[in-house]
C-alpha cells in the first residue's frame, strides 16, 4: 500500500494523531540517533503538521511554519521517515509534499531549512542549495539550505 497524507493545524491533530506523531520523532531523533534533547520545543502549536499514513500508521512526517514562525523565511523541519519504511522513498514524497504545502499555504517558493549534514543529497535532490557553514545543533553537524 503507498502513502497518504494529511496536512493539520496544531489544534486539529487528535490526540491519537499528536501521540503517534510524537511517538515517530522520539523514536528516530532521539533512541535512533542516540541524542538527548528537547523535541518538544514550543513551536508545534505554530506549525502546520504533515504526516504520511499507511496501513494505519504514521510513516512520515515534517513540520511547516510560514515567514516568521521560525526563521524569517518560510520553513520545514523535523521531517522524518519511520526506520521501517525508508527502504520506500517516502522520504522523497514526504519532501515534494512538503514544499507543495508551503507554496499553497503561505504562496511562498522561498524555503529554509536547517538540515543535517549527512542528508545534504538528498535535499539537494528536492532543490536546496548550501548556505553558510555546519554548525553542530544537539551534537549533530548541520547545515542551512535554501530552496529559492
Amino acid at each position: 500500500m503507498g502513502i497518504e497524507f494529511k496536512i493539520k493545524r496544531f489544534e486539529a491533530l487528535s490526540a491519537s494523531e499528536l501521540y503517534r506523531i510524537l511517538q515517530l520523532r522520539s523514536e528516530v531523533f532521539v533512541v535512533e540517533q542516540n541524542c538527548v534533547y528537547q523535541d518538544i520545543d514550543g513551536k508545534d502549536e505554530k506549525a502546520v503538521h504533515l504526516f504520511g499514513e499507511s496501513d494505519g500508521e504514521i510513516v512520515a512526517y515534517a513540520r511547516l511554519f510560514d515567514k516568521g514562525d521560525y526563521f524569517d523565511e518560510t520553513s520545514i523541519g523535523r521531517v522524518v521517515v519511520s526506520p521501517n519504511s525508508r527502504d520506500k522513498k517516502y522520504g522523497h514524497e514526504l519532501m515534494r509534499e512538503a514544499i507543495q504545502s508551503i507554496e499553497r499555504l503561505f504562496g511562498q517558493t522561498e524555503i529554509v531549512i536547517s538540515a543535517q549534514l549527512y542528508l545534504q543529497r538528498f535535499y539537494e535532490s528536492h532543490g536546496f542549495v548550501t548556505e553558510g557553514i555546519t554548525y553542530l545543533e544537539d551534537e549533530i553537524p548541520h547545515i542551512r539550505m535554501k530552496k529559492a
